[in-house]
């Protein structure tokens, strides 16, 4: 039978198990190696009787220590026997294969004779823990003789070559991507960059004025001429759907070139579809000027291209759909005039006139339009002004001022008097016409309207004459009574007559314009004598008889 100890975990007593019964614990030290025992005994035995009382096999690691003093804490019966123990010795064991449950240790003969577990050099047997723990300055792993150590040491060493492999491959396919990465992000981005390039040559060859003319003047306008249209291409069909198959209750208007529908796209998008009339003798020409010119114009005071169809005999241009209208319908109109207020025409003032620099200077090429009048400017939802109608613009090459034509083209009451007499115009030809816009905007009076009092006389003549007469409010348009400002309205007169001047060199250019209209400062100059106005003496006196005019609505068409 083995000696053991039991607790019972109800009391938490503890007993110590012999061959000879079991003894209460009474108490444990240790320190000193010692417990204590309670047992009982018949007389007062002594300490040579104690191995009567208590029989312990000498072989175990418990040995019978004495019996202790009564303290009168223990019953007359019982005694208190002191029991020492020995520290556990390294086990016994069999062959070396047994020593792999037994680390840091061989099985080896004792001095005894009997095979046990020793422990290694630089180590020693912890009775404590039952296992040999280190007791030198060399580390574990390299202690000669331990198999297990060695094995450990070997393992040790390959899962280190392992993971220095595994590293060294990580960072080589981590460089790898990095370099591949590198590489394939520059060529992407200098493929790109040509691209880019290319592109760039392209517009620039698309946009220089020889090209962009030759290109124009050419006579031979086709379909396989796309490729120098720098807009996007509507198929006919969605162009039929759009406008109902060009349905006359979606038609906005008819011009020299032909009829102008209100087509909607898918998503809702409105677009003006204008579309070339085969008896148009203008229209092949005005077509190539707006798809191939006008395209690659950007401002917010022009009308804005949206896109284009060519099918055989079809040739169409969409732009962005205005739903006011153009201005003259506005301002030549009793009531729709009064949604006009002084505000408003201003600013219409100023957005035309900054529309025509751009076209005059700002832009690539220099542009004039030569067809400048109130009915070819459109209004957007926010009455900003457009101007449109670029079929009959020329492009002024370099560094030259001025051309002519052997047709004259455009629109009597705003031709510029060396245009319409002599063919040669001009960008002050453009700033002539801004002029007579501008006097027809706050009046509200057309130029090509003759106003009879003792004689008849234009729009440029009327202005011309209260203009003498320190009489400039008197050609207020009456809407404008209540909220115009007299000063600034004055300014408008002046600038109008200085544009309208019979000599180009007296006309401001654009940008002068547009620093006298929207500068405070500016001193504007004193106009002379405009152009189509007698040199005679007038009568500076007012006709008793009511006013009368008369309407001139020709205009001039370049024929086929």
């Amino acid at each position: 039978m083995y000696i053991s100890f039991e607790c019972n975990n109800s009391t938490g007593q503890l007993s110590f198990k012999s061959p000879t019964g079991t003894y209460q614990v009474d108490g444990t030290y240790p320190s000193e190696q010692k417990f204590i025992i309670e047992v009982k005994h018949a007389d007062n035995s002594d300490a040579r009787n104690l191995g009567g009382v208590l029989s312990l096999n000498q072989s175990l690691p418990f040995v019978n220590s004495s019996f202790l003093k009564d303290s009168g804490k223990i019953k007359s019966n019982i005694r208190g026997v002191k029991i020492s123990w020995k520290p556990p010795q390294e086990p016994m064991c069999n062959s070396p294969a047994d020593c792999k449950d037994w680390p840091n240790s061989t099985c080896d003969a004792a001095t005894d004779g009997n095979m046990m577990y020793l422990c290694l050099p630089n180590f020693g047997w912890d009775s404590s823990n039952l296992n040999c723990t280190h007791q030198g300055d060399t580390p574990p792993s390299e202690v000669v003789g331990n198999p297990g150590s060695v094995d450990e040491a070997s393992s040790r060493k390959i899962s280190l070559s392992l993971i220095v492999a595994v590293s060294l491959i990580s960072v080589i396919a981590f460089s790898s991507t990095i370099i591949f990465v590198y590489l394939w992000r520059r060529k992407m981005a200098k493929r790109k960059e040509n691209r880019n390039n290319d592109k760039r040559n392209r517009v620039l060859r698309t946009m220089n004025s020889e090209h962009v003319k030759d290109l124009i003047d050419s006579g031979d306008f086709r379909e396989e001429g796309e490729t120098d249209i720098d807009l996007p291409f509507f198929d006919l069909e969605s162009i039929l759907v759009a406008t109902d198959s060009f349905l006359n209750a979606n038609k906005l208007g008819q011009g020299g070139y032909g009829p102008v529908y209100k087509g909607t796209f898918p998503g809702g998008q409105e677009m003006a579809v204008k579309r070339l009339s085969t008896a148009s003798g203008q229209g092949l020409q005005v077509f190539k000027n707006e798809a191939v010119l006008i395209a690659k114009l950007q401002h917010r005071n022009l009308v804005r291209l949206r896109g284009y169809c060519i099918k055989r005999d079809e040739k169409i241009l969409l732009y962005e759909y205005m739903p006011n209208k153009n201005l003259d319908s506005f301002i030549f109109d009793p009531k729709r005039s009064m949604l006009l207020d002084w505000e408003m025409r201003f600013n219409i003032i100023l957005g035309i006139a900054r529309g025509l620099l751009y076209l005059h200077q700002d832009s690539r090429l220099r542009i004039i339009h030569r067809d400048m009048k109130t009915s070819n400017i459109l209004l957007d939802q926010e009455m900003n002004p457009k101007i449109s109608n670029f079929g009959l613009v020329k492009i002024v090459r370099g560094k030259e001022t001025e051309s002519n034509t052997a047709r004259v083209i455009g629109t009597y009451g705003y031709m510029a008097p060396k245009y319409a007499l002599d063919g040669v115009f001009l960008a002050k030809s453009d700033v002539f016409s801004f002029g007579v816009v501008l006097l027809e905007i706050i009046s509200g009076k057309k130029n090509t309207v003759f106003y009879r009092s003792e004689q008849a006389m234009s729009l440029i003549g009327y202005a011309w004459r209260l203009w003498t007469e320190t009489k400039v409010l008197d050609i207020m348009d009456q809407t404008l009574h209540e909220s115009c400002n007299a000063d600034l309205f004055t300014k408008c007169v002046n600038v109008g007559l200085v544009c309208i001047q019979e000599d180009p060199s007296d006309r401001p250019t654009m940008s002068n314009v547009v620093t006298m209209l929207d500068s405070e400062t500016v001193t504007v100059l004193t106009p002379k004598q405009p152009a189509f106005v007698p040199r005679r003496g007038e009568s500076s006196t007012s006709s008793s008889r009511p006013e009368t005019y008369t309407e001139i609505t020709t205009s001039l068409e370049e024929a086929a």
